[in-house]
C-alpha cells in the first residue's frame, strides 16, 4: 500500500488536513483542468498549487 505524503515544502514540511468542498461538476472539471495545466506549465506540485489556491482565496476575501 502507498503512503500518502502528508507535508509540504520539504524542510519546512506541516502536517496537512483533508478539505472538502462540494462544486457542481463543471467547476469541480474545470479546477481539475486548471491544475494539470498549472503543474505543466510551472514544474509545481500538486500540493503546492492547492496550497496557492487556498491562501489566494483568503487574502481575497481578508480572512
Amino acid at each position: 500500500m502507498q503512503e500518502q505524503d502528508n507535508s509540504v515544502g520539504g524542510d519546512n514540511a506541516e502536517e496537512l488536513t483533508s478539505l472538502t468542498i462540494k462544486v457542481p461538476d463543471d467547476l469541480h472539471r474545470a479546477y481539475q483542468r486548471c491544475t494539470w495545466i498549472l503543474i505543466n506549465e510551472t514544474g509545481k506540485n500538486q500540493l503546492d498549487i492547492m496550497d496557492e489556491m487556498v491562501r489566494d482565496f483568503l487574502t481575497k476575501h481578508g480572512c
